[in-house]
């Protein structure tokens, strides 16, 4: 069983892998501000792209989709009424800190405007600034 440690940093220094240019496919969405995506947020996230590629693509399932981001912290949280001095809680979601110039989602087999239209709906449901890569 997996078992998640608390973490006391806010992110990673260094990362693994640079995650600024595009791996997989043609296009992608790159922040341009700092940010904090929690897990919920997003898998909402990832349901409304869906939901909406699908429409663009008229059902069709040829488009292929990467979310990149990896969950870099824990949430913890105790309760408003409780005292100081017992530890720091327990872990109640996960989150990753975005940085500008991070490459969120990759798209690949949509057209440009298709991509366009995407990226303007998008727009609308995160929290922070993007810009859209070719």
């Amino acid at each position: 069983m997996f078992k998640s440690k608390k973490t006391h940093n806010q992110y990673l220094l260094k990362l693994k892998q640079p995650n600024y240019t595009l791996k997989y496919g043609r296009f992608g969405i790159k922040t341009a501000s700092f940010s904090r995506l929690t897990d919920n947020q997003l898998n909402a996230l990832k349901w409304v792209i869906l939901k909406k590629l699908k429409l663009l693509t008229n059902n069709k399932k040829n488009f292929r989709f990467w979310i990149l981001p990896q969950m870099n912290l824990t949430l913890t949280k105790f309760n408003a009424e409780s005292r100081m001095g017992k530890g720091k809680g327990p872990i109640y979601s996960h989150a990753v800190y975005i940085r500008p110039g991070m490459v969120l989602f990759e798209f690949d087999n949509i057209t440009e405007q298709q991509m366009k239209n995407l990226f303007n709906y998008i727009l609308k449901k995160i929290p922070f600034k993007a810009i859209l890569m070719k």
